[in-house]
């Protein structure tokens, strides 16, 4: 079974709604986000990254850092910029851009089923990221960033779902990227028990985004189990704030690649040596990856197209028949010397938001020297790996539309 269960959400009076949600901590740089509340002091991000209101010398790790976050939520709640719902409450929200919505379901999930293993991950987490949300949730004590999770599609689901939104939603508002927002508050006990049931018939959850968020909670639950000695499995910090959406309506985007180093080889001979695993023609426009396998790469002011030959690849493999992993293994480990993306100062890594202008942009600029554009992961090829108990290719999904956070804040004490 898959546990949710209701709370009592903090969260902005919806005429604030605009000005409270902020992008998550991890999409903007600290500068970024200094020049954000520079006209909008009540941006959560005052709340998720609370370095901005120091000196650029700060520790953005400090306890002085997670006090100041912890001042700043109290700020909106003294100043009934934010309220607490008076019953548990599961809270549905909608985000449609570009014409395509989707809904996902607010709720608190379990850390015992998180660390057994039953809400399933697809990626590592680095310690230093977890102890900083682990240290942020404690001395916040809330969880104020969502997890991204999802669901293979259940019909009962999205009848719910579906029923719920046929209402007007309680918040609604246009952000600055152009995403619409919208928040039902679902507090009648007939609905909230439906929910409950629905759910509990689903074998697992599967985290998109957030794997830091979730073993920040798995921490923080530790932490307080140690100190606690009446502890019940009861307690808030069981329990972890996640936002649950239908696989069949995310959307991931392609995740591209710049390289700043073509390794003493020239473009020629990045091409002669490809051939062996791929299909390779120039091409006169940019290349936007039509399918699977298919790449583009952009250096010296052309393009050209990539296919990979089949029997290069394992196709049946999990992780190794993603487009990430075949690009790894096949031309920038082999020709770049290129081992671990996630540490090699020499490869970047561009979000497919930005298109391929942006590739084009970097390459021109004399930053890099060749850029790559895959097709985008199927959230298919992503629960495939979860399952099989798997880790995705470092930076081979880039969910979109991202999550604002302060939404709705889950606070772990009364």
């Amino acid at each position: 079974m898959s546990i949710i269960r209701p709370f009592r959400g903090l969260r902005p009076q919806p005429q604030m709604a605009r000005e409270v949600a902020s992008p998550p901590y991890d999409v903007l740089s600290s500068a970024e986000a200094r020049e954000i509340v520079k006209s909008n002091p009540n941006s959560f991000l005052r709340i998720n990254k609370a370095e901005i209101d120091f000196d650029e010398s700060a520790n953005p790790y400090g306890d002085e850092v997670y006090r100041r976050g912890k001042d700043n939520l109290q700020r909106l709640i003294d100043e009934n910029i934010m309220v607490r719902d008076e019953r548990p409450s599961f809270y549905l929200y909608r985000l449609t851009w570009q014409g395509r919505s989707q809904t996902g379901l607010i709720t608190l999930t379990s850390v015992e089923e998180y660390d057994a293993g039953k809400i399933k991950k697809h990626e590592h987490t680095r310690p230093e990221k977890v102890s900083d949300r682990a240290d942020h949730i404690t001395f916040l004590e809330a969880q104020v960033g969502p997890v991204f999770s999802t669901f293979r599609h259940d019909a009962t689901i999205s009848a719910i779902f579906d029923r719920i939104t046929a209402t007007p939603p309680t918040t609604k508002f246009d952000a600055d990227d152009d995403v619409t927002n919208e928040l039902w508050v679902v507090d009648d006990t007939p609905t909230v028990d439906e929910l409950i049931a629905a759910f509990a018939k689903l074998s697992c959850l599967y985290i998109a985004d957030g794997h830091h968020r979730s073993q920040s909670a798995s921490e923080v639950c530790r932490r307080f189990k140690g100190e606690n000695p009446n502890h019940t499995g009861e307690e808030p910090y069981n329990f972890f704030l996640n936002v649950l959406f239908a696989d069949s309506e995310l959307r991931i985007l392609a995740y591209n690649r710049v390289v700043n180093d073509l390794n003493g080889l020239t473009i020629d001979d990045i091409m002669k040596q490809s051939a062996k695993h791929f299909e390779i023609t120039p091409q006169t426009t940019e290349v936007n990856p039509e399918n699977p396998h298919v790449f583009g790469i952009y250096a010296d002011s052309k393009w050209y197209r990539l296919e990979s030959k089949p029997g290069s690849f394992e196709a049946t493999h999990p992780t190794k028949s993603i487009d990430a992993s075949i690009l790894a293994d096949n031309l920038i480990a082999p020709l770049f010397g290129i081992t671990d993306p996630k540490t090699d100062k020499r490869i970047n890594f561009v979000g497919g938001i930005r298109g391929n202008a942006e590739l084009v942009k970097l390459v021109d600029s004399g930053d890099y020297k060749i850029a790559f554009s895959l097709h985008p992961t199927s959230i298919t090829q992503l629960l495939n790996v979860a399952d099989a108990g798997e880790v995705m290719p470092p930076k081979s999904t880039w969910f979109e539309p991202k999550l604002r956070s302060g939404m709705v804040v889950n606070l772990l004490k009364d």
